[in-house]
């Protein structure tokens, strides 16, 4: 009674052994950034349209098919999802390091192999033979002081780390579709503007060179129209260049080529409504960016691994225990083989302890120890990246709108001054170059108003992607892989 005891002592101070880590305590570190998001009046526009409601969602929650509302940016995403081979590789870095944990894992178990043999030898006339069959495991490292299970929590750090990796990269792939695609909007729109412009400057030079035929007009006046008209077609032919380097620049994204069924192309004048093609997104604090930004939790979980590496290191200054055993039978004739008294086995358990390794072990604690304070601070810097990364594009989205307003006012303004100019032009109460200057000055301000209006939907993309746009919709689930 007293051994069965004293074995069943054994046994379970050997399992809570098992159970135990050498891994330090692991903390967050602090999120080295203020609590919440600059407040100042250039993050606030002065128009009336406001850049955000109160009770807008949150950026993480909003996957990407609701926050793009075009139906032809939809469909391109979508394209991107399927095809894009950035994405594809990310993905099968995934499921290399899944398998990689798989394996780590495994160790904890024993391995058990059968094997067998059928020997005959015949020396002198005399034949004789063997035959064996046995069962068992071999070196098997009994973890007691969890080198094992820090090396299995590590291989799952990483596994998750990668995920989120992945998670960053599909975000990234759908705010590069979306400015792309925004991209060749604008470059669309310009290629039109120029046109219009083109067609204007060339009736103007035909009209003031007939004018000038009659003697009512100068060489200079026709010269200035020709230079007008020249500057315009250099702009055409650069804006047609952009359009199809836009073009092939969105095909690369996409992965594929452009199908022939896309939904209908937005009007022009309506691409760069927000409303159009945006749903409204909040902020929320900078606290929230911890657990919401795929490349935050990417570095967390790299840091996670450090810790627990630290754990491994440790273990490596105690004895590794190793089990060895194997159960089976042997006999001279194959019919004897399963016979009583044909049964042999053996359990052979080793230790090795570390007494003398000229410092390897005390170097590899310390290379893990360095290797942590590395990834903490690179989990800082992290997060007041994507702290200034949130706070500039906050800040540009309101100034965006009163920007965008005043281009507008200034394309009225200038289309207003273009009318008037030639109209007093050809009643002769203004010289040419009046009206020449009206015509550039148009020309100006709608380059303006569609640069500006670009840069405003291309930085609501990116503030989308720097909040973590659809993390929450798209992330794995990690409990499962946890609890294993």
């Amino acid at each position: 009674m007293m051994k069965l005891k004293l074995t069943a002592c054994v046994a379970l101070a050997m399992a809570a052994l098992a159970g135990c880590t050498l891994d330090p305590h692991y903390e967050r570190p602090a999120a080295p950034v203020p609590s919440s998001y600059p407040q100042g009046d250039a993050y606030r526009s002065t128009m009336a349209a406001q850049t955000a409601t109160a009770e807008a969602p949150l950026a993480t929650d909003t996957d990407w098919y609701q926050f793009f509302r075009d139906p032809r940016l939809q469909r391109l995403i979508q394209i991107a999802l399927d095809n894009n081979r950035d994405l594809r590789v990310a993905a099968l870095d995934v499921a290399e390091y899944e398998a990689q944990y798989r394996i780590t894992r495994a160790e904890l178990a024993p391995t058990v192999n059968a094997s067998g043999s059928f020997t005959r030898e015949r020396v002198e006339g005399v034949t004789t033979g063997d035959n064996e069959l046995n069962v068992g495991t071999t070196s098997w490292e009994i973890d007691f002081f969890g080198r094992l299970r820090s090396l299995k929590r590590q291989a799952l750090e990483n596994y998750l780390s990668t995920d989120a990796s992945r998670q960053s990269t599909r975000i990234s792939l759908i705010a590069t579709v979306a400015t792309d695609y925004l991209t060749w909007l604008s470059d669309e729109r310009l290629l039109k503007v120029t046109q219009d412009t083109v067609t204007a400057d060339q009736a103007t030079y035909d009209v003031t060179r007939r004018i000038e035929e009659l003697g009512n007009s100068t060489l200079l006046d026709v010269r200035e129209a020709e230079n007008s008209l020249a500057s315009a077609k250099a702009s055409l032919a650069s804006y047609r260049r952009a359009v199809e380097q836009d073009r092939n620049n969105l095909v690369a994204a996409l992965g594929a080529p452009l199908p022939d069924d896309l939904p209908p192309e937005p009007k022009l004048d309506d691409a760069f409504d927000d409303g159009a093609l945006f749903a409204d997104i909040g902020a929320g604090v900078p606290s929230m960016l911890l657990a919401r930004r795929p490349d935050i939790v990417e570095a967390e979980h790299a840091l996670k691994a450090a810790n627990a590496n630290i754990g491994a290191a440790r273990a490596a200054f105690f004895p590794k225990i190793e089990l060895t055993a194997t159960a089976g039978a042997s006999s001279s004739t194959l019919s004897s083989l399963f016979k009583a008294g044909s049964g042999a086995w053996t359990f052979a358990p080793s230790i090795s302890m570390p007494i003398f390794d000229y410092g390897s072990n005390k170097a590899s604690l310390d290379v893990a120890k360095i290797e942590k304070q590395i990834e903490v601070a690179d989990y800082e810097s992290t997060i007041q990246t994507a702290f200034k990364e949130v706070a500039n594009a906050l800040t540009a989205r309101a100034t965006y709108v009163d920007q965008v307003q005043a281009d507008r006012e200034y394309v009225a303004s200038a289309q207003s001054y273009y009318v008037l100019a030639q109209a007093r032009y050809k009643a002769g109460t203004d010289s040419f170059l009046t009206f020449l200057d009206a015509q550039r000055t148009l020309y100006t301000a709608q380059q303006q108003l569609a640069s500006d209006s670009l840069s405003r939907q291309s930085n609501l993309v990116t503030l989308y992607k720097v909040l973590g746009g659809g993390w929450n919709n798209a992330r794995t689930d990690e409990s499962t892989a946890a609890q294993d």
